[in-house]
């Protein structure tokens, strides 16, 4: 006797009544490693299996380092223009407004001001999702004003690189942006304010050739990608091979390009207790 038996033949189901596996349960390492999409979630997203720090955005790093997520956004809606009417496969506005509805993001960066962990400071973090994280000049822009808030009442201020480089639709404007973050930064190293940069993977180009290796201390993420160009371009322009690990992050360290790794998951407590040693302040628990 059949545990199953067909009465009705002909039976289709329609695509929308079909019960897929939803996707984003799982998550796969470069390593191999499969790790469950709410367990990485809860552990920084940070693999578990092999300590791989998978790339993340400004939404994420907020909510690492903001007291119970809680910021206030500055200059939100900034957007970047098309002075230089750039156009390669696609239309420079066109390309923004495709980025902007498939990230929910305005430009590459967002600010904002908040307290971690008992006490005021102003982050910027870039967002690879957007274009690369390419630095335009919205970014520039609002690298300056965060800076700007950061003197005018005295806080500490951060930036969290995550990025190709500079924009090519924006050409020089983009460039431009190199010095005009450098001087700012400058200013806030006058009023003695502390600034930490936070390089993670990739952080190339002009954010490694300006803001992101100005710091007062210089951290990185483990593994991270960083230097000006990529491996295979500085490999092709010397004609040489690199050495194991060329541009990683623990790479740099040794070499003395940085002052210390920090793993995700220590993120808030190092990056307070770097601003706590620099102010000559009681270090928070």
């Amino acid at each position: 006797m059949s545990w199953f038996k067909r009465k009705t033949k002909g039976i289709t189901t329609t695509t929308q009544d079909k019960k897929d596996t939803p996707k984003g349960l799982w998550y796969k390492s470069p390593t191999g490693k499969i790790v469950d999409a709410d367990e990485l979630e809860k552990n920084f997203y940070v693999s578990p299996e092999d300590g791989y720090h998978v790339r993340i955005g400004s939404k994420e790093y907020f909510e690492i380092l903001f007291d119970n997520n809680e910021f206030k956004e500055l200059d939100a809606n900034l957007e970047s223009k098309d002075p230089l009417k750039f156009e390669d496969t696609k239309k420079y506005p066109d390309r923004l407004k495709s980025a902007q509805e498939k990230t929910h993001l305005k430009d590459a960066i967002r600010a904002a001001v908040g307290k971690s962990k008992g006490k005021d400071i102003v982050i910027a973090c870039m967002d690879f999702a957007f274009i690369g994280g390419s630095m335009g000049s919205v970014v520039g822009e609002k690298i300056v004003r965060a800076a700007d808030y950061s003197l005018k009442h005295k806080i500490p201020f951060m930036i969290i690189s995550k990025s190709g480089g500079a924009r090519m639709m924006e050409a020089a404007l983009s460039l431009m942006q190199l010095a005009k973050t450098s001087v700012k930064l400058a200013q806030l190293a006058e009023a003695g304010i502390p600034y930490i940069s936070l390089c993670t993977d990739p952080t190339t180009g002009g954010t490694t050739a300006s803001f992101a290796m100005l710091g007062d201390i210089n951290i990185a993420e483990p593994g991270a990608l960083i230097g000006f160009a990529g491996p295979r371009v500085v490999k092709d322009t010397t004609g040489q091979d690199l050495p194991e690990g060329f541009q990683t992050s623990e790479f740099l360290l040794e070499h003395g390009f940085l002052d210390f790794i920090t793993e995700r998951k220590h993120l808030k407590n190092k990056l307070n207790q770097y601003i706590d040693l620099i102010t000559n302040q009681p270090l928070r628990a």
